[in-house]
C-alpha cells in the first residue's frame, strides 16, 4: 500500500506509484513498433457492504452545481456499481520502458467543469504535454493544483479553453478555490502510455503489451476521511467543511503475456 495525504502529498506519490520511468521529469519511455503484442484485460470489484455514498452539501452557485435540487453534491470518491464493479481506478504497467505510440483516451486528456463537478474525475495527460481545461459553468470556478504539478487557474468566463503543460510525471490533485467545497478529482501525469481507468463496471482493458512479465497496478484515490475542517465562505457567509482523505491504495499483481496473448486480471477492494 503506498499513501499520501489529500491536497498535501501528492508530489511524493508520484514518485512512489511509479517506478523510476514514471518518476523522472523527462521519461525514458521508448515507442517502438509491436507486431506480436497481447491484451491484460480485467475488473476491479468491491467485496463486503458497500459504504455510504461521501457527500456535501451545496452551499453556494446552487441554480448552476445543484440544477435537481438534490442539496448535497457526491464527491465521486468510491463508485461502486450494482454488480460490483469499482469505477475511477487506475490501472498501469509498472516500470515499462518501450511499447506502443500514446494512445490514451481523449476524453481523459482535457477537463471541463460541469455543474460543478470535474469531468472527468480522472485524468490522464501525457508528461511533457498540454492538458486543455475549460469551464462549462457561467460562474466563476478555479482549479487548483496540487502534487506533481502546481497551477491555480481562475476560469470567470464561459467555454474558454485554458492549457497548461503537465511537466513532471505523478499524483495530481484538484480542488476549487471558489467556494465550491465539493469539487475534487485527481490528473495522473503518466511516462507512458499503459495507463487506463476503469469504466463505470471496474472493467479494464491494456492493449498491444510487448511478450514478457510485468507487474500491473490499481491505484485507487481513497474514500475513508481522515479530517474534517470548518470552512466559512466569505462572500455567502455560510458555514461548511473540507474533508481531507488519508490513503490511496495500491493492489499489485503478476502477470505474462505471451506473443499475441490474452491475460486477465481481477483485484479486489474492501473496507479491510
Amino acid at each position: 500500500m503506498k499513501i499520501y495525504k489529500y491536497f498535501a502529498a501528492a508530489a511524493i506519490v508520484g514518485a512512489a506509484l511509479c517506478t523510476s520511468p514514471a518518476a523522472r521529469s523527462q521519461s525514458t519511455y521508448q515507442v517502438v513498433s509491436v507486431s506480436d503484442g497481447g491484451t491484460i484485460s480485467g475488473i476491479v470489484k468491491w467485496s463486503g457492504e458497500k459504504p455510504k455514498a461521501l457527500t456535501l452539501p451545496v452551499t453556494k452557485d446552487s441554480s448552476t452545481c445543484d440544477p435537481e435540487k438534490a442539496g448535497t453534491k457526491n464527491l465521486q470518491r468510491l463508485e461502486i456499481a450494482a454488480d460490483g464493479g469499482v469505477a475511477n481506478t487506475v490501472v498501469f504497467l509498472r516500470g515499462i520502458a518501450k511499447g506502443k505510440a500514446w494512445d490514451l483516451p481523449e476524453a481523459r486528456r482535457s477537463l471541463d467543469q460541469q455543474h460543478c463537478t470535474y469531468v472527468p474525475h480522472i485524468s490522464l495527460v501525457q508528461e511533457g504535454s498540454d492538458m486543455s481545461m475549460k469551464s462549462s459553468d457561467p460562474i466563476l470556478h478555479t482549479i487548483h493544483m496540487a502534487g506533481a504539478v502546481d497551477y491555480n487557474l481562475p476560469f470567470p468566463m464561459t467555454n474558454v479553453t485554458l492549457k497548461r503543460t503537465m511537466r513532471r510525471s505523478g499524483v495530481v490533485d484538484l480542488k476549487c478555490n471558489a467556494g465550491h467545497i465539493w469539487m475534487n478529482g485527481v490528473v495522473f501525469v503518466v511516462s507512458h502510455p499503459y495507463y487506463t481507468v476503469t469504466d463505470e463496471h471496474g472493467a479494464f482493458k491494456l492493449t498491444d503489451v510487448p511478450p514478457g512479465e510485468y507487474e500491473v497496478v490499481a491505484w485507487h484515490e481513497g474514500w475513508r476521511v481522515a479530517r474534517e475542517e470548518p470552512v466559512l465562505d466569505v462572500g455567502t457567509q455560510t458555514k461548511t467543511k473540507r474533508l481531507y482523505f488519508s490513503d490511496a491504495e495500491t493492489w499489485e499483481k503478476k502477470v505474462t503475456v505471451a506473443p499475441n496473448g490474452r491475460s486477465s486480471l481481477e483485484f479486489t477492494i474492501s473496507e479491510k
